[in-house]
């Protein structure tokens, strides 16, 4: 769940492995081989559910409710209008509200965690009636998948070089591997140390040959995980690549039409040339990997003057399978936060975050700089806290306050971490501010997050799938991690384009759009608004302004303004640096010069990197720290 991930989290989640990823041991092979035997494309594959999913059904007898999964049947507990039941051995649970006009509950499904994460889920769940005192909906929980490439390839010198490739927490950079090596009948697979390069050996197993090559078999054996994986050879139409070994030229087809309440035009129609796009794909996205710091972009979409115009996925992606945006949904927080203030709530951004939570029941030993620390305070990442999420050593890091144990409920851990600075004094990244928004939102309206969420973001959004990553007390961690369908997400960065509404309805306020997509500080050499990032691109002679939200991996939501564009990116480079290649490269070069036709043969500049175009500085990283996330749900 975390943006930063220290090794221990790491060795914990490979150990929950060893039951799912093959033997636990690794065998001698009965044949002799040679290294260069195993060069290929090499890929294992598990899905760790979770298991309770199909259609959930709640019937109302005489004295008693019941709902019923998967063939398991408990009783329903019904206080007020409310709906909660919860499946024994902590398979899944239900909580929602009877809307008796309507005739349907409306809630949300819990998942718990997997043997692979460890966070638990709340997806949205409507049970329509079906007939009397009958109610039926459908869960489908968050597919918890886990996909391994092994890429060996032949060097000059005799060696086989290696890495690994994992689409789904990016693997491949924590263990860094280099090359593969034969030891009598045994494969060696051996890698660097992250932290200070030592060589070392990363995993020991064999090497079983078929019949054929299709029918060959690598198991390999991780120490220091106590993990074996069982390999076979990617096909032609194997995810490693984007659109399979030998995908031919792109053709460019206008987005289908869905029932989510987008518009769907053709790229001529919007003014955008398809020629840069298509030799984005081409030049950029085709290519299979040679390194793991290579782009693994997942999918791209476009949408102008309102509508859907380009939308096209990669590697086994697509629009119905939902995608982590790590950080790039703080900014849904910002949204959430102006949707309440527009629709009545006794809020601003003015209001005092520590009299919002604690009343008249203030704590007398706190630092009466807290008194004084607001909502926008917040939104801006200028709490004041000690609480870098850069800094191992802020108790207020988010690697810090997810990993201790001694206080689960991870908004009151927030009002106790001490002040580094006075509120508005100086901005600081650190996912505990957004995160503690959700206790003055719930605080304020008197009403659960996820709640808050359906009403005032999905529905009007006509959001029908998403998955809020939750806390160990249960609440929605606003600072990131959300799983989304692609299309949806890109809503928020249209709606922030239209001045605050999404088909005619009112999300937030045209104010609140502008002012938190606008450039009101600096942070990490970026120009920051309320949890929205701006840039500026040069721009046939002139400069346009970008927002965005961005997330580690290369999560990327952007809106331009003067373009009446929005652009969406989907990644699989967390925890790597490369990802800033989207900002910096892919955007200018690519979109930039498709939109109304301008020449393709001369691409925009890259944008500057220097402090008063508000883009960081070579070198810099703006949403990874020392040790980040890999198997973990990380949010950076």
């Amino acid at each position: 769940m975390r943006c930063y991930q220290s090794a221990w989290m790491l060795v914990f989640l490979f150990a929950a492995l060893v039951v799912s990823f093959g033997h636990a041991t690794a065998q001698t092979a009965g044949s002799t081989f040679s290294a260069k035997d195993v060069i290929g494309i090499w890929e294992a594959k598990r899905n760790f559910g979770p298991a309770l999913r199909g259609p959930l059904t709640v019937t109302r007898t005489e004295g008693e409710w019941l709902a019923e999964i998967a063939g398991q049947r408990i009783r329903v507990n019904t206080p007020g209008n409310t709906i909660s039941c919860v499946f024994p051995a902590g398979r899944g649970e239900f909580h929602g509200v009877l809307n008796s006009k309507a005739d349907e509950i409306r809630g949300h499904w819990i998942q718990p965690a997997t043997a692979n994460s460890m966070s638990r889920f709340a997806s949205p769940v409507t049970l329509k009636t079906y007939g009397k005192n009958r109610w039926r909906g459908q869960v489908v929980p968050l597919q918890d998948e886990f996909t391994l490439f092994l890429v060996a390839s032949a060097g000059e010198d005799g060696t086989v070089h290696a890495f690994l490739r994992n689409p789904d927490r990016n693997l491949g950079v924590f263990l860094d591997v280099d090359r593969l090596e034969r030891e009598s009948d045994a494969i060696k697979l051996i890698g660097h140390s992250r932290n200070d390069k030592t060589e070392r050996v990363l995993a020991t197993g064999t090497f079983r040959p078929g019949s054929d090559r299709s029918q060959d078999a690598l198991s390999l054996y991780f120490s220091r995980f106590s993990a074996t994986f069982d390999f076979s050879r990617a096909d032609d139409h194997s995810f490693f690549y984007a659109r399979g070994k030998n995908p031919g030229e792109y053709r460019y087809t206008r987005p289908m039409p869905e029932d989510d309440g987008w518009a769907i035009a053709s790229l001529e129609e919007a003014g955008i040339s398809e020629a840069p796009l298509k030799k984005l794909i081409e030049t950029v996205v085709d290519p299979p990997s040679m390194s793991v710091h290579d782009l693994d972009i997942h999918g791209i979409l476009i949408a102008r003057h309102g509508k859907l115009v380009f939308e096209d996925y990669f590697h086994g992606f697509s629009r119905e399978k939902p995608h982590d945006t790590r950080s790039a949904s703080k900014s849904l927080t910002a949204t959430l936060v102006g949707s309440v203030i527009d629709h009545g709530a006794t809020l601003s951004v003015s209001t005092p975050v520590y009299k919002t939570i604690y009343g008249d029941r203030l704590p007398p030993d706190v630092d009466p700089r807290k008194k004084a620390m607001t909502v926008e305070n917040l939104l801006m990442m200028a709490s004041g806290y000690f609480c870098d999420d850069r800094n191992p050593a802020a108790p207020g890091n988010e690697d810090v306050m997810q990993g201790q144990t001694a206080d689960p409920d991870w908004y009151h851990y927030t009002l106790n971490v001490p002040m580094a600075s006075n509120p508005g004094e100086q901005p600081v990244y650190c996912s505990a501010n957004p995160n503690l928004l959700g206790d003055v939102l719930r605080r304020a309206t008197s009403k659960p997050l996820a709640e808050l969420f359906q009403g005032r973001i999905a529905y009007p959004l006509q959001i029908k799938r998403y998955y809020l990553n939750l806390s160990p007390t249960g609440d929605p961690y606003m600072g990131g991690g959300i799983y989304w369908l692609p299309r949806d997400f890109m809503k928020l960065g249209q709606v922030m384009l239209n001045g605050g509404t999404w088909n005619g309805q009112r999300i937030v306020s045209a104010e609140w759009a502008r002012r938190a997509t606008s450039p009101l500080e600096k942070l990490r050499n970026l120009q920051y608004g309320y949890l929205w990032w701006s840039i500026t691109y040069p721009y046939n002679g002139k400069t346009v302004r970008a927002f965005f939200a961005g997330g580690n991996g290369g999560q990327l939501v952007m809106g331009i303004p003067d373009l009446d564009l929005v652009v969406a990116f989907y990644a699989g480079n967390y925890s790597d640096p490369v990802l800033y290649k989207i900002q910096e490269d892919l955007v200018p070069q690519y979109i930039l010069p498709a939109i109304d036709a301008p020449s393709p043969a001369t691409p925009l500049p890259k944008p500057k990197t220097s402090r008063q175009s508000g883009l960081r500085q070579k070198g810099e990283v703006l949403d990874v720290g020392a040790d980040p996330a890999s198997l973990h749900d990380g949010h950076g």
